[in-house]
């Protein structure tokens, strides 16, 4: 570790990672595992073909309870969490007053309280935020983000691989709930979200649980083909089903409506910080977009590479990559609202040279266990 990686943050499976060989970047003040000795291809391949386990124990949680709690996710998030039962979770918004996002994060409704999960690098001002909000309201915010280690094992072969570690009903949990029950003789929220494409299960625990839990996973899910994987597999594996990345493809400068995520935002639940300047900016009709785009010859369209329309400068690449399940370069990329039309002939600029491309409606690999 030089001295950089010793001022970053590590997370309860920092020393798994250093065992099995992980190569460490800073992500979101974090020292993170990249990828294994294994590579990002293998690790991608994993999940789509049999199972990958990742840590993101490095994401954010916080606690509100109270007789207020609903009024105050309700009051922040755009989604409507009044439909959400005990044992569901949501995706969801918090946004600015002018509408642009904050952050994007998961809402879990749980018997006496509600979990909102953010994203690493907006932890503090997420909370910042929550805080400030939280005096209004006859609610208990509690940021347990260091309480807690979150594993997430993702692919064909998750569920074959958790069901002889857990006493949960794994078969009851939907997409989008969760259960709780105990893996490898722990104590567990058992939720089915995901980020991959793929069917799988997202584990909290205890943070001094978590990594008997990663060594019980990996040891089960050997036989079958279960490895460690890093966040450069967990990149590409999203984006080839055009999930966005907070701070590439959404930011304080960006609506959730012109991010696509208008089915998260809930106009007609009440008043909600943002919804006036998201009501007028759905009237008045989004200027930009976020598109989907495939190249039409083998390219890596890479972070801020240049887009034209019509040999004009259109916008640039928030997210690319060289898909390693279709072999095809594939991103997202904020375009006018004309251009962002499927079909469109777009152009990439790479390395002084405009490459063509085609704006498609993402997902950009379908054949996902979710979908099956």
């Amino acid at each position: 570790m030089t001295a950089t990686d010793q001022e970053l943050r590590q997370t309860p499976l920092h020393a798994e990672h250093v065992a099995a060989g992980g190569r460490l970047v800073p992500f979101a003040g974090f020292a993170m595992p990249v990828q294994y000795p294994t590579g990002i291809v293998k690790e991608h391949q994993a999940v789509r073909e049999a199972a990958g386990l990742f840590d993101v124990s490095h994401m954010g949680e916080f606690e509100v309870r109270g007789a207020q709690a609903l009024d105050l996710v309700q009051r922040l998030l755009t989604n409507d969490a009044s439909r959400l039962a005990v044992g569901q979770a949501q995706y969801t918004v918090l946004c600015r007053p002018d509408g642009t996002a904050l952050d994007d994060c998961i809402l879990y409704r749980l018997e006496d309280r509600y979990m909102v999960v953010v994203n690493a690098g907006n932890l503090a001002k997420d909370r910042a935020w929550f805080e400030d909000a939280a005096k209004d309201f006859d609610v208990e915010f509690t940021d347990r983000s260091d309480e807690l280690g979150l594993l997430a094992l993702q692919g064909p072969k998750a569920q074959e691989i958790l069901e002889g570690l857990t006493d949960a009903d794994l078969d009851g949990i939907r997409f989008y709930h969760f259960a709780r029950g105990e893996v490898a003789g722990r104590e567990a929220i058992i939720s089915r979200t995901g980020y991959t494409g793929e069917d799988g299960f997202e584990l909290y625990v205890a943070a001094g649980d978590a990594a008997h839990v990663w060594r019980a996973l990996l040891e089960a899910g050997e036989p079958v083909g279960l490895i460690p994987a890093g966040l450069g597999a967990r990149d590409s594996l999203r984006l080839e089903v055009g999930y966005i990345l907070y701070g590439n493809d959404l930011d304080e400068s960006r609506t959730p409506l012109e991010a696509g995520l208008g089915w998260a935002v809930k106009l007609d639940k009440g008043d909600f910080v943002g919804r006036d300047a998201l009501a007028a900016q759905k009237e008045a009709g989004l200027r930009q977009r976020l598109a989907g785009f495939v190249m039409r010859e083998k390219a890596f369209p890479r972070h801020g590479y240049e887009i034209r329309v019509g040999g004009e400068p259109a916008g640039e690449v928030t997210s690319g990559v060289l898909s390693p399940t279709t072999g095809k370069g594939v991103g997202l990329a904020y375009l006018p609202a004309d251009a962002a039309r499927p079909g469109t002939g777009i152009e990439i600029m790479i390395r002084d040279r405009a490459v063509p491309a085609e704006v498609v409606r993402p997902p950009f690999y379908t054949e996902g266990s979710l979908r099956r």
